[in-house]
C-alpha cells in the first residue's frame, strides 16, 4: 500500500509541474517545428535526451517559453509606440469641390464659384512632461519582460529536470520491484515443488503466490505512472504525445551530493532572484507613476504648420485662402475640482503599498531560503539513512530466502522480509525524490547559472 501511494504522489507531481502552465495556442505565429536538430534521434524517431539536451529543448520548443518572446516583442513595439507621440506627426489630404455651377454675387459682379481641388498638408508636433515619463515606464514594461522571459526560462528548465529525475527514479523503482518479483518467483517455484514432495504445506505456497500477484499489479501501476510522468515531460517539450522519449543519463550520473550539499553555504543574493528584481521593477513603475500624475498640472506644448494649395478645375476662381498657416498652442490646466489632485494621492498611496509589499516579499524570502536550507540538509540526511536502510533490508531479505529454502525459515519470515524491503524500497524512492525536489527549490532561489 505504502508503495502504490509513493507511486501515485510522484506521478502526480509530475504531471502537476507540467499542466501548472498552460500550453498557448498552437497556430502562433512563427512557432519553431518540431525538428531533431538539437537532440539524437535514431530510426525509429525516438528522442535521446540527456538533461541538458531536454531543458535546451524544452525552452526553444516549449509554448509557454514563445509566449514570453512574443511578450517582450510586444513590450519593444509599445515602447517604440509612446516614443512616436513625441515625434512629428505628418498628414496630407485631397479634397474635391464643386459647387454645380453656383454663381456669387459681389458688388454686382457674378463671380463663377468653378470646381477645385484642394491639396493640404500638415506637420504637427505635441510636447509634454507626460509623454517623456510616459516613454520611461514602456522602457521599464520592457525590461520586466525580459526579466519574466528569464523566470519562464528558469521554471521550464526546473520542471523539465524535475520531470527528468521523476522518470529516472521511477524506472528504478520499477528496476527494483522487476528484482523483488524475480526473487519471489524463484522462491514461489521452489516452494511448489518443495509441496509436491511434501516438503512443505500448500498454505506456505498460496501466501507468495499471493505476495507475487500483488507485486505483479504494483508493477503495472508503476509503468503508467512511468508512462504519465513521460506525457508530462512530451507538454514540458512541446512534443506529439506520441513521439517516444530515451533518457541517456541515470541519477547515479546526475545526483552530485557534493554540488548539493555546496548549496547549503552559498549565500544568498536576493538581487538575483527574478520575483525580487520584478518586484523592484514595478516599484520603479508606480514611482514614475507618481511623477506623471504630477505632470499632470504642468502646461502641454502643441506646434504645427500647414500647406494648403487650390488647383482650379477650369478658369481661375477667386482664392482667399493663405497657403501657409503656422500656429501654436499652450494648454494650461488651472482647475479639475481636485481631480489631478487626487490622482496624485492615489498614486503615492500606491507606491507606499508597494515598497511594503517588496520589504514585506524581502522578509520572506530571506525566511525561505533558510527554510530551503534546512529543507535540503534534512532531504539529504534522510537520503543517507534509507539508502544504508534499504541495502541492510536487502541482505535481511536475501539471507532470510536462503533460509527459507533450507528449510530454517517459514514462509511468514520471508513475507515479513519481503514486506520490509519494499517499505525500505518506497522510503528510498521518497527520500531520493525529497533530495531531488530539495536541491532544485533552493537552487531556482538563489538563481545561481551554475545550478542549471
Amino acid at each position: 500500500m505504502k508503495q502504490k501511494i509513493l507511486i501515485t504522489t510522484l506521478a502526480t507531481m509530475a504531471v502537476s509541474l507540467a499542466v501548472a502552465q498552460e500550453p498557448a495556442d498552437t497556430t502562433a505565429a512563427n512557432s519553431p517545428a518540431i525538428t531533431a536538430e538539437s537532440v539524437k534521434v535514431d530510426t525509429s524517431g525516438t528522442m535521446k535526451l540527456s538533461l541538458k539536451d531536454a531543458q535546451s529543448y524544452a525552452v526553444e520548443h516549449n509554448y509557454t517559453m514563445q509566449n514570453a518572446s512574443l511578450d517582450v516583442q510586444k513590450a519593444e513595439a509599445a515602447k517604440w509606440q509612446s516614443l512616436s507621440t513625441m515625434l512629428p506627426q505628418i498628414s496630407a489630404s485631397v479634397d474635391y469641390t464643386n459647387m454645380l455651377g453656383y454663381k456669387m454675387n459681389f458688388q454686382g459682379m457674378q463671380i463663377a464659384m468653378n470646381p477645385y481641388l484642394t491639396l493640404g498638408a500638415q506637420v504637427a508636433v505635441a510636447f509634454s512632461g507626460a509623454q517623456v515619463i510616459g516613454w520611461q515606464i514602456s522602457k521599464m514594461s520592457v525590461e520586466m519582460s525580459e526579466i519574466s522571459k528569464k523566470k519562464s526560462e528558469q521554471d521550464i528548465r526546473d520542471q523539465v529536470k524535475s520531470l527528468y529525475y521523476s522518470a529516472l527514479v521511477m524506472e528504478e523503482t520499477v528496476a527494483l520491484l522487476d528484482k523483488n518479483l524475480e526473487n519471489m518467483n524463484k522462491l514461489l517455484e521452489s516452494t511448489q515443488n518443495a509441496v509436491k514432495v511434501g516438503v512443505s504445506e500448500q498454505i506456505d505456497a498460496d501466501k507468495l503466490q499471493v505476495q507475487v500477484l500483488t507485486m505483479q499489479t504494483t508493477i503495472s501501476s508503476t509503468k503508467r505512472s512511468l508512462e504519465m510522468i513521460y506525457n508530462a515531460m512530451r507538454l514540458q517539450l512541446g512534443s506529439d504525445v506520441n513521439t517516444k522519449i530515451e533518457l541517456t543519463q541515470t541519477i547515479d550520473d546526475l545526483l552530485n551530493i557534493e554540488v548539493a550539499t555546496k548549496l547549503l553555504t552559498e549565500d544568498f543574493d536576493i538581487n538575483k532572484n527574478y520575483d525580487y528584481q520584478l518586484l523592484e521593477q514595478t516599484t520603479d513603475i508606480y514611482k514614475k507613476q507618481v511623477t506623471l500624475a504630477k505632470w499632470n498640472f504642468a502646461p502641454s506644448l502643441t506646434v504645427h504648420y500647414s500647406y494648403t494649395k487650390k488647383k482650379y478645375i477650369g478658369d481661375a476662381g477667386f482664392d482667399m485662402t493663405p497657403p501657409n498657416m503656422f500656429g501654436a498652442s499652450l494648454s494650461i490646466p488651472i482647475a479639475s475640482s481636485s481631480n489631478r489632485w487626487f490622482k496624485h494621492k492615489e498614486a503615492k498611496i500606491s507606491l507606499l503599498e508597494q515598497q511594503n509589499t517588496v520589504e514585506n516579499t524581502t522578509n520572506a524570502l530571506l525566511v525561505q531560503h533558510s527554510q530551503l536550507r534546512y529543507n535540503l540538509a534534512s532531504a539529504f540526511e534522510s537520503y543517507e539513512a534509507q539508502k544504508q536502510n534499504t541495502e541492510v533490508t536487502q541482505r535481511v531479505f536475501d539471507k532470510t530466502s536462503e533460509k527459507y529454502q533450507q528449510g530454517v525459515a517459514s514462509s511468514l519470515d520471508v513475507t515479513n522480509a519481503g514486506t520490509n524491503l519494499i517499505s525500505a524500497q518506497s522510503s528510498y524512492v521518497q527520500a531520493l525524490m525529497e533530495l531531488v525536489t530539495a536541491q532544485i527549490e533552493l537552487e531556482k532561489l538563489l538563481n545561481n547559472d551554475n545550478n542549471q
